[in-house]
């Protein structure tokens, strides 16, 4: 199949078959494909958690009301966006382009890293909330095709308590923040939603050009 046909395949899936598991080999395929996602200049101020502890996702499900996709999926990936110290995550940004680059213009790069931080800095409290978790879809955009390209499940979710699961995985004192959960499996031949054919606006509809 080609993308499209891979796009037109997946569904945000409802029941996951929980006897069947992501291979070592897909699941550091997805890995690689969030790794490469866009970002805001580059920063990705986000990390991903992927559980597969089934003590840990039964206290997550708990939180999720109790949505089997959180226990019943082969993975769970969790996005989490940063919520301070974001001038020294700038500084490590800079760092790792001097080191993967190997560029002479030191200078340069520092100033760049001093915008990015002004930038950062005249956002307000709110602002700085929903542009650092707005970084995590872009994240999970990849996650979501990636798994499609290799015909594997996934449901994003937004449906939990990220104050719960923030207690739960202990991210207030490491200053992340749940932003947005995607199980990752296989689906079950049960879901009957897998069958529906797929709703979409018409291309005419969605899309106008000047």
């Amino acid at each position: 199949m080609n993308l499209l046909d891979k796009l037109n395949w997946r569904y945000a899936t409802k029941i996951f078959d929980n006897t069947r598991k992501v291979s070592d080999e897909d699941l550091n395929f997805l890995k690689e494909a969030i790794r490469l996602s866009v970002s805001s200049y580059g920063l990705q101020m986000y990390k991903v958690l992927i559980i597969e502890n089934p003590e840990i996702r039964e206290e997550l499900r708990k939180a999720s009301w109790n949505q089997s996709q959180i226990t019943d999926a082969s993975h769970l990936f969790i996005f989490c966006n940063y919520t301070d110290n974001f001038n020294q995550h700038v500084d490590n940004y800079i760092q790792l382009i001097i080191n993967t680059q190997k560029t002479t213009d030191i200078k340069g790069l520092k100033q760049y890293g001093e915008f990015i931080k002004s930038n950062i800095a005249n956002k307000t409290l709110e602002e700085r909330k929903s542009w650092s978790e707005k970084q995590t879809y872009l994240a999970l955009n990849n996650l979501i095709i990636a798994c499609a390209d290799r015909e594997i499940d996934a449901c994003p979710m937004e449906g939990f308590d990220k104050q719960v699961y923030n207690r739960i995985l202990g991210l207030d004192e490491l200053g992340l923040n749940v932003s947005v959960i995607a199980p990752v499996g296989f689906r079950s031949t049960k879901d009957v939603t897998q069958k529906r054919k797929k709703v979409r606006k018409s291309a005419e509809e969605l899309f106008e050009t000047a």
